[in-house]
């Protein structure tokens, strides 16, 4: 199994809809909300070259950033 971090925020259909395809997968699912969790931002931004928009998965070593659509804050 391999991990899987999910950046999401409150209120992002394409979060919920990532996280809930993502939980019926075969992969450990960690979740960082930034609406919850605002200190995680400042890799966030690392990992997303400075965009500001979710879903953004990481797994491994690739990075995906809103994969099917996303909502820019």
């Amino acid at each position: 199994m391999a991990r899987v971090l999910l950046y999401t925020r409150n209120e992002c259909a394409y979060s919920d809809d990532l996280r809930e395809r993502l939980r019926c997968g075969a992969d450990i699912l960690e979740e960082v909300n930034l609406t919850r969790e605002p200190q995680a931002m400042t890799e966030f931004l690392k990992l997303t070259g400075g965009r500001r928009i979710v879903p953004v998965m990481v797994k491994g070593a690739v990075i995906e950033i809103a994969p099917d659509g996303g909502t820019e804050f």
